[in-house]
């Protein structure tokens, strides 16, 4: 009797949809996991003596639910979370491109960027130092990072005050540090004496075991020259483009080339760095371009996706680009396991590109996106599908019921 199989159908579409709850449940505490949402179709009717029967239920579809998950913050430097639409791309061990929203990445041996489960992360990578963000994204790969060659110092600058009120003859002293071609650093001094009426002296120099021909304890000259200031304590000679040169001409005595080094009394506004007033004579800073060789301390997913390696010098180089996929309709996509997902048979092209463009999201360093479960909708959805599983169970045992009386009839 069609009674049955439509209570069948019944049980088998409350069954089925149990397991999507079930299957959601168990998974509220994934990170990035989607809930699936379950649809249920009626089947055709039938007519019998002239009354529509319904078929019964047929199986039930899911839908994943691609709604944002809560982010939350985990302080690992190289977790990531997708704020707003997107999918991060990533390949298997079989070169097959797939999507996902978990963002729990690592280094692996042969330094690849890859996801927990080992999916290689795809995006741009810097070539030659230069990071370049519009061809084809591949997988990330920091195996090359090599250690950052010296950089001898060119430019250097020094925020400071001679007081006006000095007498004539009076000195200031103060240090800074610069780099040679080889990395190594020298302290130079620079010190100013007063020759008269808002005038000054300078000389510049370095230790004399720190070059080649000079002798320990006596200090070799590398450059000297005047400075004028105006009644205001302002700078006006040297003029502003018009640097002091500091320079060694017998070598170092650690072999590298000889110091070079232009000495710029502005900064970039053409502002005075050095100034002349009635306050005690004190230095505020100093800048210097040299750079020591450095090695990698550290990788780090910053905002928006951009993969921050940190070298021992204090300088930090963005070494590659994480990728995002937009897709239109992401619900088409199927569940490849390992939070990954691959395309189905109507999914739209994916577009790949930058975070923060076309309409994809944003990535925020350091976080990790939560499962999208929501704990109440599941409970309610839990009774809804099992009260439905015992009506249908219930039509069952009334139909056997009803079948029993009939046989013992009497004819």
């Amino acid at each position: 009797m069609s009674s049955y199989s439509i209570a069948l159908s019944g049980l088998a579409a409350n069954g089925a949809a149990l397991d999507v709850v079930g299957n959601n449940l168990a998974n509220i505490n994934t990170q990035s996991f989607k809930t699936d949402d379950v649809q249920f179709k009626d089947l055709l009717e039938e007519s019998m003596g002239g009354t529509m029967i319904g078929g019964g239920v047929a199986p039930p579809t899911s839908t994943t639910l691609f709604t944002q998950g809560s982010i939350q913050s985990t302080g690992a430097p190289l977790d990531a979370a997708i704020q707003g639409n997107g999918f991060f791309v990533v390949k298997d061990t079989s070169g097959d491109t797939l999507y996902t929203r978990d963002g729990g990445f690592q280094v692996n041996a042969n330094g690849f960027l890859v996801t927990s489960t080992g999916e290689q992360v795809q995006g741009w990578s810097a070539t030659n130092g230069v990071l370049t963000t519009t061809g084809v994204a591949d997988s990330i790969s920091v195996a090359a990072l090599a250690e950052q060659p010296p950089v001898a110092t060119a430019n250097m600058t020094l925020s400071l005050n001679l007081d006006s009120t000095t007498a004539t003859n009076g000195t200031f002293s103060t240090p800074i540090q610069v780099v040679d071609s080889l990395g190594g650093t020298h302290t130079l001094t620079a010190t100013f004496t007063k020759t008269g009426s808002n005038a000054w002296s300078y000389a510049v120099t370095i230790p004399g075991e720190d070059t080649k021909t000079g002798t320990a304890g006596t200090p070799v000259s590398l450059g000297t020259g005047t400075l004028t200031f105006d009644a205001s304590g302002n700078l006006t000679a040297p003029a502003a483009g018009t640097p002091g040169i500091i320079k060694t001409t017998s070598g170092l005595a650690d072999g590298a080339n000889d110091l070079d080094i232009a000495w710029s009394f502005y900064d970039k506004n053409g502002t005075s760095t050095v100034t002349q007033f009635a306050q005690t004579s004190a230095a505020a800073g100093s800048t210097q371009d040299g750079q020591q060789a450095a090695q990698v301390n550290s990788l780090t997913l910053s905002n928006g996706g951009g993969l921050v390696a940190s070298y021992s010098n204090g300088t930090q180089v963005t070494v590659a680009q994480v990728a995002l996929a937009s897709i239109g309709n992401p619900d088409s996509l199927l569940s490849a396991g390992n939070n990954n997902y691959q395309l189905g048979s109507n999914t739209s092209t994916p577009s790949v590109g930058m975070p923060g463009s076309g309409g994809r999201g944003t990535v925020l360093g350091g976080s990790i996106e939560a499962s999208n479960v929501d704990l109440g909708t599941e409970f309610t959805n839990l009774i809804v599908y099992q009260r439905g599983y015992e009506a249908n169970s219930k039509v069952i045992s009334t139909q056997q019921q009803v079948d029993q009386s009939l046989l013992t009839l009497t004819p």
